[in-house]
């Protein structure tokens, strides 16, 4: 251990009784909740946005001072012990008064050894120190959820100077505030976005020196719509780590487009099994299996590239329409509104070609104002991924300074 480090069993570091989980719901009973009122209820939602002003769940005084044992103060930390586990927060000063619920646990640390926000930065999903102990306490190998045995069996590691914590915490949340400030501006851009997205496929906002009547056009008429067929179907062996040509999937598509680092491969004669169905350049592709409608455009591609049977490769057969022009429409409500309707309120895990012969739509008259239309919003997918391949970076960063600051190896004394 490192001079001047500790590590020690989380119970020795909290208060007496500093640690208690929420009401169960023979205590906490849906009919006692409100819609609205004085009193709140706080669960895991509030602790994975770590935002305590959301929700809509409330108890009268009466039942708000029977569980008052799982009233929840600022400073307090909680951690969610469902759904994703192990999320923490730091209840802000500013809480409305309320409860937990049994989907949080609350720990108040003795200040005197280790500050909250310290062992904040300790069990950030950032970081691996606690996934770690919760992989090494599961039973059998599966974490169901924590519990309050399972949380009192939990070690911290810790410099046992309150000074030197707080020089960390410092240098950590200076990275936190950039990562929150990049994550900020990306929703911002992709707002912005989806709103230009929605009036420039639609054609109620026109570019300059465009006009001229918006055609309509049926997709699949003027499309080559292609998939692999059922006899063609890959067995699991014919996934491979390395081979001839990528295997597009339906897990492959990320943000608008494919994510080659994930693909599979096949090999060339799996590949060369159907041309109709070898990926180009500028190729449009939708999944058509599982969830249903996501779509990507192939802007860069390095090796040949086929499709499994999850996915549409999607062609202009004439003058009406250009791919990347398509991919905008295809990514906007239009075409989202057109699943909608397609379900009709039920869930559809698969899109047949005969479906897409339902698709009408207006697109504008000439290519040349598709294109300026596609480049308008291909220059801002750009400006999106450039912030947020600067967030991972930032977030690399703090992983580094992480297994640093947190372990010892480097010291801000």
């Amino acid at each position: 251990m490192v001079n001047g480090w500790v590590e020690r069993p989380i119970i020795e570091v909290l208060k007496p009784n500093g640690i208690k989980i929420g009401p169960f719901g023979s205590q906490l009973k849906k009919e006692m909740l409100l819609s609205d009122g004085v009193y709140r209820v706080y669960g895991q939602e509030n602790v994975y946005a770590r935002d305590f002003n959301i929700g809509d769940r409330y108890l009268t005084r009466e039942h708000f001072n029977r569980l008052n044992s799982c009233e929840i103060l600022p400073g307090d930390f909680v951690m969610s012990t469902m759904g994703t586990i192990g999320k923490c927060a730091i209840v802000p000063t500013t809480i409305q008064r309320g409860i937990m619920d049994s989907h949080l646990i609350r720990l108040r640390f003795d200040e005197k050894k280790v500050r909250s926000d310290y062992i904040l930065q300790l069990f950030s999903d950032q970081f691996h120190y606690l996934s770690d102990q919760t992989s090494r306490l599961a039973v059998g190998g599966i974490m169901d959820g924590l519990s309050v045995g399972i949380v009192s069996r939990l070690n911290v590691i810790y410099p046992e100077s309150i000074e030197e914590q707080g020089k960390i915490i410092k240098t950590l949340s200076e990275v936190d505030n950039l990562i929150s400030d990049q994550q900020k501006l990306i929703r911002k851009k992709k707002d912005i976005r989806q709103g230009t997205m929605q009036m420039l496929v639609t054609g109620k906002k026109r570019l300059d020196g465009f006009d001229g009547e918006w055609v309509k056009i049926n997709l699949s008429k003027n499309s080559k719509l292609k998939a692999r067929i059922g006899w063609q179907g890959l067995t699991t062996a014919e996934y491979l780590d390395e081979g001839y040509s990528y295997l597009i999937t339906g897990t492959d598509f990320k943000d608008g487009q494919i994510d080659w680092n994930g693909c599979h491969f096949v090999d060339y004669d799996r590949f060369a099994q159907d041309p109709n169905i070898q990926v180009s350049k500028g190729d449009l592709l939708l999944t058509k299996d599982g969830t249903i409608g996501k779509v990507a455009y192939v802007a860069d591609l390095t090796r040949p590239a086929t499709l499994n049977s999850g996915v549409f490769l999607v062609k202009p057969i004439t003058d009406a329409y250009t791919a990347h022009f398509m991919f905008y429409v295809l990514e906007s409500s239009v075409f989202k509104d057109f699943l909608q309707q397609l379900s009709a309120g039920s869930t559809i895990n698969h899109l047949y070609q005969k479906d897409l012969v339902k698709f009408d739509l207006y697109v504008p008259p000439t290519k040349e104002e598709q294109e300026a239309i596609a480049g308008i919003l291909f220059d801002i997918d750009s400006d999106i991924h450039r912030l947020e391949k600067k967030l991972s970076k930032y977030q690399k960063i703090k992983q580094g300074m992480m297994e640093e600051l947190l372990t010892g190896k480097v010291r801000l004394i």
